[in-house]
């Protein structure tokens, strides 16, 4: 793939351009993982070359997964160079917390008009950083948010639980489980100590275009299909311009991903890792397929329309 590369001293933001080797005149930005050049981006930006775009993965930094005060303003440098190097529609994609990052910086940038949020949560987090700190692997930053607009913290849901009370929460709900990881304690807890305010919730009704919302109610990282109903509630509920669909899955875990996508990745032994990573996958692999075959066939169709237009 013909790449060019980004760094967020030099250019605003940290990204790999991946261009369509068949052309295309579109682009969406790829919120895919802890970095824009390991093999989840890779395998993302195929998947997205597969459905006639060119892609842009970004992350706030080199190899790196904490998320505090990432500015909204690299997503925005990102679009302008998109948009003055050929691309006549701008669309974005991310997953997990990503998934949060994608919806936000389309309610910000109405240049995006086609929004893919896979278990995006409909209100900003804490600040956290991921890495080795006194045997924790996962921390809360005080007083930071996960993203920041204009210099400022971005208005933030607080964890209830700090460091390192925080990753040892995670180790108990994990132990046992069977999944690779559980962290749905520091959310259900969190949203039981106060409720969240109106700052804090992402303003879904602001983004324009196409946008999908997706979650599982077996997912075991939070509560995926809560928030999903909760933005559809609150889309019913304001004004808006988008066509939405806030797709809510009994089965389908965390990884709420097209089918095709993770046939990328893992082209041999998918369902065997999928149920090593998470218990729902095992108990239920048929229906959790099923989950992913259905958001591929509706996302790769909705991004045919959308190119087409």
């Amino acid at each position: 793939m013909k790449k060019q590369f980004f760094e967020n001293e030099k250019d605003g933001f940290y990204g790999t351009y991946y261009e369509n080797p068949k052309g295309a005149d579109c682009a969406v930005i790829g919120l895919f993982g802890d970095d824009p050049n390991d093999y989840m981006a890779k395998c993302g930006a195929k998947w997205l070359h597969r459905q006639g775009v060119n892609a842009m993965c970004v992350s706030p930094g080199r190899k790196n997964y904490s998320h505090v005060n990432n500015p909204l303003e690299r997503i925005q440098t990102a679009i302008k160079w998109l948009q003055d190097h050929g691309n006549r529609k701008i669309g974005i994609m991310g997953m997990s917390t990503a998934g949060m990052d994608a919806i936000v910086a389309a309610s910000y940038f109405p240049d995006i008009t086609m929004t893919i949020g896979l278990t995006a949560s409909d209100f900003v987090w804490q600040g956290f950083e991921q890495g080795e700190k006194d045997g924790c692997k996962e921390w809360p930053i005080p007083n930071a948010s996960t993203l920041s607009w204009q210099g400022k913290p971005l208005p933030y849901m607080p964890f209830v639980y700090e460091h390192p009370v925080y990753w040892q929460k995670i180790e108990e709900e994990t132990k046992g489980s069977g999944d690779i990881t559980r962290s749905t304690c520091l959310f259900i807890d969190s949203e039981k100590a106060r409720s969240h305010t109106e700052e804090e919730m992402v303003k879904v009704e602001n983004i324009k275009g196409r946008l999908f919302l997706i979650g599982a109610d077996d997912d075991s990282f939070w509560e995926a299909g809560k928030y999903v109903r909760r933005m559809d509630q609150r889309l019913k509920e304001h004004p808006h311009t988008c066509e939405y669909d806030a797709l809510v899955y009994e089965h389908g875990t965390h990884f709420v991903l097209p089918e095709t996508l993770l046939r990328i990745a893992l082209p041999v032994g998918l369902k065997f890792v999928l149920k090593f990573v998470f218990k729902a996958a095992k108990d239920y692999p048929k229906e959790c397929e099923a989950t992913r075959k259905d958001i591929d066939h509706r996302l790769s169709a909705a991004l045919k329309e959308w190119t087409a237009d």
